[in-house]
């Protein structure tokens, strides 16, 4: 390692870390002292400053070394880790230094780098690449180029094949891209199988999507879950997604299902269901942010959506679907047997998901209420008002869709009236959300009281 490092630069080097035997020693204790407010200003005192990286060609002598030690029989991902490392404490909050590091790796080291398998490597090169585009606006543009995504694309394969969807660095890196930004419909494509690419599609299931692509799901699903109110989805994300929900579902085998929550390790059966939570967080998004009258955007987002003919497939969905394990008992049907015309839910959960988004959709929307009843909803959405062993908390999203579903609206509520009036229907929980029937004794019909 030390007959790559000139003289000049090498020994200031240890004798700021009071090292003489070892430059990896040294880059190790430079690297940890750097971390520190106190480390940092004492290493501040021995060299003149972070832009002598720069002066002296600090990017040039890292790349060399990494070159070497990716390059060998046996690579040195330790070597790699340590150099990655010391660039990512480099480039922090100066776009100098930046510029210097991003035009000496970018795109030919990222990428080869990325390729690399392991989170040691990963994660700094995350770090990276985040400060590099957080710091320079025109860094950022070409993040989102080809070259950039296809970089961000391998991070995310090496993130993914190590199983850790909780990569700090990678998040922020996605949060910034996918959900800010507009790169997610060309990050999932980089993410197709290349035959795929190529056009060469595999007529099996699980092949149409890769594990990569359900990786992405579930993590912009993580990160829209935590900032619902926070930022708003683009509206070509969103469009993006329900079309890939679209293609699930089209593609899956219903007559087959998995018993676990999400993730179920089956991929096609993962993006399905991420894209739906995803939805689901879009259209909360959109009514807290129409409450605030200070975003169209989203409200947008949310129309849009219904324009693609969302609330007539989530319904055909539901119908289909094997009943609530509690209808099925008030049956006397096995909660585990099933109608050969109707499917168990592809995931634990899946029933609650749907109800959630058409809940969301629903909230101060007299459009999707009207629809839902023209469509002959209002009774599939009151079955949903019970507990349910394989949808947890479907019997809560029930109440709160079919609140959302009468609230304003004199039709709906004359419709679930007249149902319970006739006994079609037995929702006690109404009386929860504070209605009850009563006759008008102008008209002699049945209509909802609210008693809140």
């Amino acid at each position: 390692m030390e007959a790559s490092v000139p003289d000049e630069v090498l020994q200031p080097l240890l004798q700021a870390s009071g090292l003489s035997y070892s430059l990896e020693d040294c880059l190790k204790f430079l690297q940890e002292s750097s971390k520190t407010d106190s480390g940092r200003s004492d290493l501040a005192s021995k060299v003149s400053n972070q832009n002598s990286f720069v002066d002296h060609d600090g990017s040039v002598i890292v790349s060399d070394l990494l070159d070497s030690a990716i390059a060998e029989k046996t690579a040195d991902f330790e070597t790699v880790r340590f150099g990655l490392q010391a660039l990512a404490n480099v480039v922090l909050f100066c776009e100098k230094r930046q510029r210097d590091v991003w035009m000496r790796f970018f795109p030919e080291r990222f990428f080869s780098i990325a390729k690399i398998r392991r989170f040691e490597t990963c994660d700094p090169l995350c770090m990276i690449l985040y400060a590099c585009f957080d710091g320079s606006s025109e860094i950022a543009s070409e993040v989102c180029s080809s070259d950039g995504l296809s970089i961000v694309a391998e991070a995310i394969r090496t993130s993914s094949s190590v199983g850790s969807v909780e990569d700090y660095w990678l998040k922020l890196m996605v949060s910034r891209m996918c959900v800010e930004d507009h790169c997610f419909p060309q990050l999932f494509s980089k993410l197709y199988k290349v035959d795929l690419v190529l056009g060469h599609k595999d007529d099996e299931d699980e092949t149409f999507f890769t594990s990569e692509q359900a990786f992405l799901l579930r993590m912009v699903s993580d990160i829209a879950n935590e900032r619902i109110g926070k930022v708003s989805i683009p509206k070509d994300t969103t469009s993006s997604i329900l079309g890939l929900f679209k293609q699930s579902v089209a593609v899956f085998d219903f007559a087959s299902s998995q018993r676990s929550e999400l993730p179920t390790g089956s991929t096609i059966v993962d993006v399905m269901g991420y894209s739906l939570v995803i939805i689901r967080d879009a259209c909360a998004g959109g009514s807290l942010e129409e409450l605030k009258n200070d975003n169209k955007d989203s409200v947008d987002t949310v129309e849009l959506l219904l324009s693609s003919g969302l609330i007539h497939l989530l319904l055909d969905l539901l119908r289909k679907l094997d009943p609530p394990t509690t209808i099925k008992k008030a049956l006397n049907q096995s909660p585990s047997s099933s109608s050969s015309s109707l499917k168990p839910c592809p995931y634990r959960g899946f029933r609650r998901d749907i109800v959630s988004v058409i809940g969301n959709c629903a909230y101060r929307r007299k459009e999707v209420q009207d629809e839902i009843r023209e469509r002959d909803g209002l009774f599939l959405m009151l079955q949903q008002c019970v507990t349910d062993d394989e949808n947890p908390f479907l019997r809560e999203w029930g109440l709160w869709c079919v609140r959302n579903l009468l609230e304003g609206n004199p039709e709906n509520q004359e419709v679930v009236a007249d149902l319970e009036i006739q006994g079609s229907v037995d929702v006690p929980q109404l009386r929860e959300i504070g209605l009850r029937v009563e006759i008008d004794p102008k008209t002699s019909r049945p209509k909802l009281v609210n008693d809140t």
